[in-house]
């Protein structure tokens, strides 16, 4: 059983998602080992990119002012790897494929694989594209998350069937942003992927209140939170671990109540 796979076995899983570099390398590294002691079950690490299409205004400032803080992919992965020393549960970077490209796909993974990484969500990357990365991820044991949108319909069911690590419900249409209401029917897309997959699915998109993370793991398997973890980053800057420590442990206490 791989890490991602325990982090479901007896809970719902909270997800809260972090960008790297904001406001700067060392404030993350403290936010991140902070979600973890307060009962984060996975941990999604934005690496910041230049033109992140899939947020909305909160993320896409993190990813300029960790940008103009000088953070590069590198100080992501030795951040994530000094992070390993005292962290056990599974990380997952979230990017774009821009960011992979430019890198280069190979030396990525294989980053991915020394520093103990276990997933990769790039929401640019559609299904009919994803071999392009599928291979080397596998090779890196690096699950390759998939996204499924309410738009997906038909897809979904092809989606699910390939799906590694946990597939990543999209609740509303449009950006990442805090949202007072998911509309979307989550039940019927969750029947679909548990239909083709004994893969886990995790709800993310506009979840910012305790009663709808709760909400969302009642109809999944868990709950990502991006948005509102980036607003306290961002109003509270260096002085921001104590604060998401105590936002994540009341969001985590609400979906492992479900």
């Amino acid at each position: 059983m791989n890490r991602i796979q325990a982090a479901f076995q007896n809970n719902k899983a909270f997800i809260p998602f972090i960008t790297a570099g904001d406001p700067d390398i060392e404030t993350s590294e403290k936010i991140i080992k902070a979600a973890a002691d307060n009962s984060a079950d996975i941990i999604e690490i934005g690496i910041p990119f230049s033109d992140p299409t899939a947020e909305g205004p909160v993320i896409q400032g993190a990813n300029l002012r960790a940008l103009q803080n000088g953070i590069t992919t590198d100080k992501v992965f030795e951040m994530v790897k000094r992070l390993r020393e005292s962290i056990s549960i599974p990380l997952v970077f979230m990017t774009y494929a821009n960011v992979v490209y430019s890198y280069g796909k190979e030396r990525f993974m294989e980053r991915c694989k020394e520093a103990s990484i276990d997933g990769l969500i790039l929401p640019d990357v559609p299904y009919e594209e994803r071999e392009e990365f599928a291979a080397c991820c596998e090779d890196a044991d690096v699950a390759l998350i998939p996204l499924v949108a309410p738009t997906s319909n038909d897809r979904i069911a092809m989606i699910a069937k390939e799906a590694k690590g946990f597939v990543y419900i999209v609740s509303s249409l449009g950006v990442t942003g805090v949202r007072s209401n998911i509309s979307t029917d989550i039940e019927a897309i969750v029947k679909i992927i548990r239909e083709n997959t004994t893969v886990p699915c995790a709800v993310g998109f506009g979840i910012s209140t305790p009663d709808q993370a709760a909400g969302m793991a009642a109809k999944s398997d868990g709950a990502i939170v991006g948005s509102a973890i980036i607003k306290i980053m961002a109003e509270q800057g260096k002085d921001a671990p104590e604060h998401v420590a105590a936002f994540v442990k009341e969001m985590s206490q609400a979906v492992h109540t479900v």
